[in-house]
């Protein structure tokens, strides 16, 4: 035996299930085809942002919470339906739902800071949903940011795999990609597979894939946490289901090229079971990167409540299609509305008062001052006058974003990023009058105007995230600023059907001896744990708890 267990893929649920292991004083084995540099995968670009239940910092800002409300909203927002009959896809699914409800609402950020995971005083009000109580969406602020962003929570698992490494208890073979599995008789051995050539290329860059040489591993277990398939638009589109319409022509990436879902159909091709594989979670607020790190590089905008949402054709989208409530909601409008699923694009518009209090970019390396754990950046940043400096940098070099200091140039601007002239400017003039005069009142019939009273309702987002309300005409708080949206690929909700403790099934629905899955290669649990919708915050949350368990669970029996 190489070690006692082999992870594949050192992402986060991988270094999550292998320092677990490694604290019971089991020997583990990391196979990563990238080098030591990518160490801890997407979390490391990540925002960091994480779904906890009645913290403490949620009752400083007068959030009432509870594990009972937020179930609510989990199964309002999973909306399984995948339960009955033979072999039903999500009937592991809902119980790893619920399990990780209760994490969140239990011992998550104590034992994450425990693991030196530190969390700044921020809740963000993520995912607010599609407007009805039993529906998809949070009922509160849940969105925790660490200090560090990413890195904060990936670092901490990262460094204790590198200690455990020098110390011996810890093998990484980076450069190592796999090809199968190794099965003695219904019992999975260990790995094959092809050593890459040495590359050095940094973080997140597409690396060789020269082969040098092959290789073989054994151990008592292997754990599959390869993550997803993000990464690779023909397999997103491949699994792109029919109730989201068309998927686009042309979509930005965020995710390194490496997240190929390259190790999913290997575990298809040995017979594993993978369920909901057209559950998938893209974001319709991406822009493209002025500074990209790997091909077709996105980066998400993380809206607050104010900007208007257009379609391709210049038209205000309807409801749940207002900025940062219903994700999946606003794809299926995208997709499906007829004479618009042609076009790839969507737009925001805003003022410059807009823009230097509501929006945020997702990413480690979008958000210096938490991921520097500068306070006073922070605090110059978020508090004081103008956008956050790389806002303003995006503002200034980023290919889809258009400002003017009056409506027509705006349009005529917006215009020229297309193959041909699609918005009208009256259209577009009639629509944000019509939304400006609900402001003459502190109440209001239309519903996004509602969301942004009630959003300054919530101390959090009065004092960082929603703009005072005002007039997006009134020449104060310009100059207008347009931004050309794209569909960001970026999460696998389906994949690795597994048990409680991470086994994994093959096709027949029987445990798959020696084989378990974690993080998003198992659908973050029971392959669908957030079923149809997520709730922000859940994606690292999943790895991390996936991770725990598998690595507890090895733990116990070998």
């Amino acid at each position: 035996m190489d070690a006692d267990v082999l992870i594949i893929g050192a992402g986060l649920a991988g270094l999550v299930a292998g320092n677990e292991l490694v604290r019971a004083g089991r020997k583990v084995a990391i196979v990563e085809q990238e080098n030591g540099r990518n160490l801890g995968g997407q979390a490391f670009w990540s925002f960091g942002g994480l779904f906890l239940v009645d913290t403490p910092m949620q009752r400083r800002l007068r959030v009432r919470d509870s594990f009972d409300l937020a179930w609510q909203d989990w199964q309002g927002s999973a909306a399984w339906d995948r339960l009955d009959g033979h072999l039903p896809e999500d009937e592991w699914a809902a119980q790893w739902g619920r399990a990780y409800v209760e994490f969140a609402a239990g011992d998550k950020r104590p034992w994450l800071e425990e693991q030196g995971v530190r969390f700044t005083p921020l809740v963000g009000w993520a995912e607010r949903g599609s407007g009805t109580a039993a529906g998809h969406g949070n009922s509160v602020p849940r969105f925790h940011v660490p200090w560090g962003t990413g890195t904060g929570i990936s670092e901490p698992f990262a460094d204790k795999a590198r200690t455990a490494a020098e110390e011996g208890s810890l093998t990484f073979f980076f450069r190592h990609q796999v090809d199968g599995l190794i099965l003695d008789g219904d019992t999975v051995t260990g790995v094959h597979g092809t050593v890459l050539a040495a590359d050095d290329a940094g973080r997140g860059i597409p690396s060789s894939r020269q082969a040098v040489g092959g290789f073989e591993l054994r151990a008592q277990a292997v754990v599959i946490a390869s993550g997803g398939i993000g990464g690779n638009h023909e397999q997103v589109r491949r699994w792109w289901p029919a109730r989201l319409g068309t998927p686009p022509s042309d979509m930005i990436t965020g995710v390194p090229q490496h997240v190929d879902g390259r190790m999913l159909d290997i575990a298809t091709g040995a017979g594993v079971r993978l369920v909901n594989r057209d559950r998938m979670w893209h974001y319709t607020e991406g822009v493209r990167n002025w500074d990209p790190v790997w091909p077709q590089h996105g980066i998400r905008i993380l809206p607050g409540p104010s900007s208007l949402w257009f379609d391709a054709l210049g038209r205000r989208l309807p409801a749940p299609g207002l900025p940062g409530y219903d994700t999946i909601g606003t794809l299926a409008i995208l997709r499906n509305t007829p004479d618009i699923a042609q076009y790839d694009h969507s737009w925001f518009i805003l003022t410059q008062k807009m823009i230097e209090k509501e929006f945020a970019l997702s990413g480690s390396e979008q958000n210096p001052d938490l991921t520097n754990r500068d306070v006073g950046l922070l605090l110059r940043s978020r508090l004081g006058r103008g956008a956050p400096p790389p806002v303003e940098a995006f503002k200034k070099n980023g290919e889809d974003f258009v400002v003017a200091g009056n409506l027509t140039d705006l349009v005529a601007g917006m215009n020229t990023l297309t193959d041909t002239a699609l918005l009208d400017r009256d259209l577009i003039e009639r629509q944000i009058r019509q939304r400006d005069a609900e402001l003459d009142n502190p109440y209001s019939k239309d519903l996004q105007v509602m969301g942004i009273h009630n959003s300054r309702r919530f101390l959090g987002d009065r004092l960082t995230r929603t703009a005072s309300p005002h007039k997006i005409l009134d020449p104060a708080a310009g100059p207008l600023i347009a931004v050309k949206l794209h569909v960001i690929t970026r999460k696998t909700l389906g994949g690795i059907q597994t048990d409680l403790t991470g086994r994994a099934f093959d096709t027949a629905g029987h445990p798959i001896y020696g084989l378990y899955a974690a993080g998003e290669a198992a659908g973050f649990g029971g392959g669908g744990a957030h079923g149809y919708n997520a709730l922000e915050g859940t994606f690292l949350g999943g790895c991390i708890f996936t991770g725990r368990t598998v690595g507890r669970s090895l733990a116990a029996l070998l």
